[in-house]
């Protein structure tokens, strides 16, 4: 199955097809580029230090629309540290800046005695039905995701998604790379108001993870909300099999048709 992207050098990538974009079919969803993100200062930090350190927050800045061709990324330290260490990346078309990525990198320590929390885990997977993405949006990238599907109502869902192809053919993932690069998905698992009345695209995505998901089925316990002002935000719990890992937020731009 063709990846997402494919590899042309240490900082530029080919965007495939199966990018292709639910807003605009020309244009790639920004979901794969995302993980790319992700999986280049994952792999840029482990090529510089031996200690390691974990994702533990990304914030996403959507500058533009993308085609489906070349992009080139650079990374810079922006924040070098023992225990903690800020990196920023930008994703660039043509030269223009169409994705900013900052993320902080934290240290990984031994708190399984202190560890735990108020967030519910999603109800498994078994007790979700199947729903084709690609009924309700167009493009390759929503159709590449396999979805399973509770809609408690529109706006309030639980889903859990798998993708097809590779983020990247013959390079080894992360599986916290792997679930960045979907749960951009979260905007548009649930209709808030039909496909074609509103136009709600989301300018960031920022997500804060305490523990590294595993490599299966990624879970979004996802609200949407629209204000009265054009702005709108959708809120996601972030699980795998063994419950919640992280949230993520999508600022959205609300314009009714």
């Amino acid at each position: 199955m063709t990846a997402y992207f494919d590899r042309l050098s240490h900082g530029s990538f080919r965007a495939t097809h199966e990018v292709q974009g639910a807003w605009n079919t020309a244009e790639q969803h920004i979901a794969p580029s995302i993980g790319l993100l992700a999986h280049l200062v994952e792999a840029d930090h482990r090529a510089r230090r031996d200690e390691r350190l974990m994702l533990g927050r990304v914030s996403y800045d959507i500058l533009g629309v993308l085609p489906i061709d070349v992009v080139d990324i650079e990374i810079e330290v922006v924040r070098a540290g023992r225990t903690i260490e800020l990196v920023e990346a930008t994703l660039r078309h043509g030269g223009r800046p169409a994705l900013i990525l900052r993320a902080w990198f934290m240290q990984h320590t031994d708190t399984t005695a202190i560890a735990g929390g108020g967030l519910d885990p999603m109800p498994p997977l078994e007790t979700h039905a199947p729903w084709n993405m690609g009924e309700v949006w167009p493009g390759a990238f929503v159709r590449s995701i396999d979805v399973q599907r509770s809609e408690e109502r529109p706006g309030k869902v639980s889903a859990w998604i798998m993708p097809h192809p590779p983020l990247l053919d013959d390079e080894e993932v992360s599986s916290t790379a792997r679930a960045l690069g979907l749960i951009d998905l979260a905007n548009g698992l649930t209709q808030l108001v039909p496909v074609g009345s509103a136009f709600y695209p989301n300018v960031e995505l920022t997500a804060h993870l305490f523990r590294v998901p595993d490599a299966g089925w990624i879970g979004l316990d996802t609200t949407v909300t629209f204000g009265a002002a054009g702005t709108g935000l959708t809120h996601s719990i972030l699980n795998d099999a063994a419950g919640p890992f992280g949230v993520s937020m999508q600022s959205l731009t609300v314009r009714a048709r």
